[in-house]
């Protein structure tokens, strides 16, 4: 089975936007998505990219309003009108999560679209057990036992390896998508991961001078 490598945070709103987009491909091709959560400041600063804070408000209003408006409204995707209200809280809970159903052969897939649609559908705090909770118990999982491993060691570990994995290949953000090892940034490229699933692209040849 084909594979598609899935870099992303829990709390990234174009992972949500692309999430069920990406799992009709999925479906489509008959691949199966590595999840790979991410601490998203260290990959997208390592990577030349501002914070949040550090940006232009004519950038934050266009790449994060207009763009997740416009997006949202083309996947039919609901969601809010406003940065959450928790945003910036510690994911370290909710990533862990998804991280830690991996081995437990749970349905990952339908985890983490719930986490994301919850924190951008319904403006959930994603470092709040309680709401962390409803939502596992919502997909008929064991929510305490995956906030449990989420907290432990080897998952902490994994969620470091997979931000220092994401560094090391030049990840850019959330989501980011590699289909035999080819890097395809952005839910806005779905498009070209279902392309690249049917009918890979030629080997980069591109050069730009130093």
């Amino acid at each position: 089975m084909t594979e598609i490598e899935y870099f992303y945070s829990a709390h990234s709103a174009f992972a949500y936007i692309g999430s069920s987009r990406l799992m009709e491909i999925c479906a489509k091709y008959g691949a199966s998505l590595v999840h790979r959560p991410i601490a998203l400041s260290p990959v997208v600063e390592a990577a030349g990219g501002l914070s949040f804070a550090g940006r232009t408000r004519p950038h934050v209003d266009y790449y994060f309003g207009r763009e997740i408006e416009r997006w949202s409204e083309f996947r039919n995707v609901s969601i809010i009108n406003h940065r959450p209200t928790y945003h910036d809280n510690a994911l370290d809970l909710s990533n862990g999560m998804i991280i830690a159903s991996i081995p437990l052969d749970l349905d990952t897939d339908a985890l983490a679209h719930a986490i994301l649609q919850a924190h951008w559908r319904d403006d959930i705090d994603l470092a709040d057990v309680g709401a962390l909770l409803d939502v596992a118990q919502d997909l008929g999982l064991d929510g305490r036992a995956l906030l449990d491993a989420a907290q432990g060691d080897d998952v902490r570990s994994q969620h470091e390896a997979n931000t220092q994995e994401a560094i090391a290949r030049n990840v850019f953000g959330s989501p980011t998508y590699f289909v035999g090892g080819d890097m395809f940034y952005g839910q806005d490229h779905l498009e070209l991961v279902a392309r690249a699933l049917e009918k890979p692209f030629e080997p980069n040849a591109f050069r730009n001078p130093e």
